[in-house]
């Protein structure tokens, strides 16, 4: 019964999309042909939103250290993070990024999922510390959620556990939770590239890496400034202005060279090569993919926010 729902709000979801990707697909010739077709696009989205969007198998997956951008080692696609995020990420504690596929999400609803992703309250009841973005994904749009859903269930069943998580606080104190309506969340037309732009890099929760830390957390009034250094055994490197600073950021940057930037990182060329510690935390392999017309959406977004002049030391000692 439970996955009969599950399905049906799945297939409505995916009428949805398919509808508001201008019902292009005439090629089904019945009602149960078109169901299926609508919900593999469904599962399609949710697999570009999952890997190079909102990269959620970026966190939920191991990662090889040795290699530029830390690439996922393929095969462990969702089963959960090969080491605990802590200090270096600014958490007050250690957090290792749990498994997501059908081996350990099993008994979970897709209500209890959503409400993971968008709430930040997990089957247990618990709060989540806030490195997993669901202030954030609380802004997507509920098909773009369902999407990521039906696509977390395709995901290969791994038998793998994760440490318990380690706090030095207690949750309350990790902020308040969104308000979680996503039923009023909207898909904005990609045709206004500013409002689709702001839309796609907040699921994309750049602002997270982008932003200094300040005393008390990160400095949101520095918001895409950088200097958000990542201090880890294998290397310490610096996230980068990306406001429209002409001295300090991405001003002087065109659309191509911002694109271009996107796509030459994520190349296997350089993916493949082992820079030492002069590496990253971006995961270009995984950004690098997302289409052409978003990355030039949030170039568009980009441009409208407040300029500031930040210069990031890139490896600091």
């Amino acid at each position: 019964m439970r996955k009969s729902i599950a399905l049906a709000g799945l297939i409505a979801a995916a009428i949805f999309l398919t509808c508001y990707s201008s019902c292009n697909n005439k090629k089904s010739s019945s009602g149960t042909a078109g169901a299926d077709d609508s919900l593999k696009k469904v599962i399609e989205r949710g697999s570009y939103l999952a890997n190079h969007v909102a990269v959620c198998m970026d966190c939920h997956s191991k990662r090889d250290t040795s290699l530029y951008s830390m690439p996922i080692i393929a095969g462990t696609e969702g089963g959960g993070a090969g080491f605990a995020f802590g200090k270096a990420e600014g958490i007050p504690g250690e957090v290792t990024a749990p498994n997501i596929t059908p081996f350990a999400l099993k008994d979970w609803t897709d209500e209890e999922i959503i409400k993971t992703l968008t709430g930040g309250i997990n089957k247990k009841g618990d709060t989540l510390f806030p490195i997993m973005p669901y202030p954030h994904y609380s802004g997507l749009a509920k098909e773009d959620v369902l999407a990521i859903v039906a696509y977390i269930r395709t995901l290969k069943p791994l038998e793998s556990t994760v440490p318990a998580r380690k706090f030095f606080i207690p949750a309350a104190m990790f902020g308040p939770l969104p308000a979680n309506d996503i039923a009023q969340n909207k898909i904005p037309d990609p045709s206004d590239k500013v409002k689709y732009g702001e839309y796609m890099i907040n699921a994309a929760a750049c602002m997270d890496c982008h932003t200094p830390m300040g005393p008390q957390g990160p400095d949101f009034s520095k918001a895409y400034s950088g200097g958000f250094v990542f201090d880890v055994p294998m290397f310490k490197v610096a996230s980068s202005n990306i406001t429209p600073d002409s001295a300090t950021g991405i001003g002087t940057w065109t659309e191509e060279m911002f694109v271009s930037k996107f796509k030459n990182n994520s190349s296997a060329e350089v993916v493949n090569r082992k820079p030492g510690r002069e590496n990253t935390y971006m995961p270009w392999s995984m950004y690098g993919k997302m289409k052409e017309e978003d990355l030039k959406a949030i170039y568009a977004y980009l441009r409208t926010i407040k300029p500031i002049s930040n210069k990031v030391e890139k490896y600091p000692k």
